[in-house]
């Protein structure tokens, strides 16, 4: 609902203050042949209509509000020679250009786009390559960024930026973009009431999302795959986390998502798939993990401390090496009529459920976490006998952390 009045207000002022602008053309045989040329001439709420051709141009300043639109994908070459566009007037639109060669620089965040201070804001239909950042929003409010393709090459982080990032802004829609071969792909911070939504993020040197400080935000129906790391939500609350995939986030300190820092969050309906470690805990509370699926993954679930008041129901836990991590003997979570691949219980009133508790957390597991180089005995005959007599007494894995009700079956 957020996203469609977000649009709807955003056609609304851009249709109404819109009344008397008129088209202005760019090309190489035009009277305007490049678009700083244009933007100097134009009135406030003109289109610039740039055709198919190559200009070189970089450091474009957009004081005023106007529409980009170009036709048949029009090249915009900055050389590496710094920023391309920047944006600081309200009600400024980019549609259907490419972008390619933005400079490089250890000082400066140099970004193919960047908006700053300015609402009411479109950038979609955009091709981006050769980038430093790519598109850089700054105090920048009430916008939508959809639909852009951004492709880095990014070799190091140190020398790498962001595909999008947002700093400070609020109420903006991030939709349907793809995202690779950058740092982070898409990066917030201090970035409340965003929309995030089926944009496919992988191939990143870090993170294909990152979160900082920003709370009252959603991501759904995003891919996060081949990252670094897939997601990392920190310092944040009332995260919504619905319908996502993460998979092949692969490596020795990898993981589909990593929560640290986060309260009042609802993760729903995500599927965790050949992660090194599903999602990785810390310091989260009163979270509802419900109806994941945890598919082949090394550890599903990895609570690392400090983690209260959270509830694990409906869940499908299947073929991961371990299904919960857990460091401590203490535990008020909750889980409850989850499926688990290992269960090996039975049902003899043949109600779904499982007649004998299941407990998730393996001894083998406490041990790697304390000796990580136990690993190479995973699969062993001592390892399932020792899981097998913790199973049965309970000593070093919290004796109260049991599904009292495990499914039969998987949940659908």
């Amino acid at each position: 609902m957020r996203q469609i009045i977000i649009i709807f207000l955003t056609c609304l002022f851009v249709s109404l203050s819109g009344l008397k602008a008129q088209s202005l053309v760019i090309c190489d045989q035009c009277e305007l042949k490049t678009i700083k040329e244009g933007i100097a001439v134009a009135q406030d709420h003109d289109t610039l209509l740039i055709r198919k051709g190559t200009y070189r141009e970089f450091n474009i300043l957009i004081d005023k509000p106007l529409t980009l639109l170009g036709v048949d994908s029009p090249v915009i070459d900055g050389q590496d020679k710094g920023e391309i566009f920047r944006i600081v007037s309200d009600s400024v639109t980019i549609d259907g250009l490419s972008i390619i060669n933005v400079g490089t620089s250890y000082t400066s965040d140099y970004a193919a786009i960047r908006v700053v201070k300015s609402d009411h804001f479109a950038i979609r239909n955009v091709v981006l390559e050769k980038l430093f950042f790519g598109i850089y929003l700054e105090r920048s409010n009430n916008g939508i960024v959809s639909n852009n393709k951004i492709l880095g090459d990014a070799q190091d982080e140190y020398n790498s930026g962001n595909g999008i990032q947002l700093w400070y802004s609020k109420n903006v829609v991030v939709e349907g973009n793809i995202v690779q071969g950058v740092r982070d792909g898409i990066y917030l911070e201090f970035a409340d009431n965003i929309s995030i939504s089926k944009n496919h993020s992988r191939d990143n040197l870090r993170y294909g999302l990152h979160f900082m400080f920003s709370n009252d935000d959603s991501y759904e129906d995003n891919i996060f795959e081949n990252n670094g790391a897939g997601v990392a939500v920190m310092f944040s609350k009332r995260i919504k986390m619905e319908r996502n995939i993460f998979r092949r986030n692969w490596g020795t300190a990898s993981f589909g998502l990593l929560l640290k820092e986060i309260n009042d969050a609802e993760i729903l309906g995500n599927t965790f798939e050949k992660n090194t470690i599903g999602i990785n805990v810390e310091g989260s509370n009163r979270i509802n993990y419900l109806n994941n699926n945890f598919v082949e993954n090394g550890w599903a679930v990895k609570i690392m401390g400090a983690c209260y008041t959270n509830t694990f129901r409906n869940n499908n836990f299947i073929y991961n090496s371990f299904d919960i991590s857990y460091n401590s003997k203490l535990n008020d979570n909750v889980f409850d009529q989850n499926y688990w691949s290992d269960y090996t219980g039975y049902d003899l009133d043949r109600d779904g459920i499982g007649d004998v508790p299941y407990r998730p957390v393996k001894l083998f597991s406490y041990i790697v976490n304390r000796s990580p180089e136990t690993i190479v005995l995973l699969r062993s005959l001592f390892m399932d006998i020792i899981d097998f007599s913790e199973k049965v007494s309970p000593v070093f894995t919290p004796d109260k952390l049991a599904d009292t009700r495990p499914l039969m079956k998987k949940k659908i």
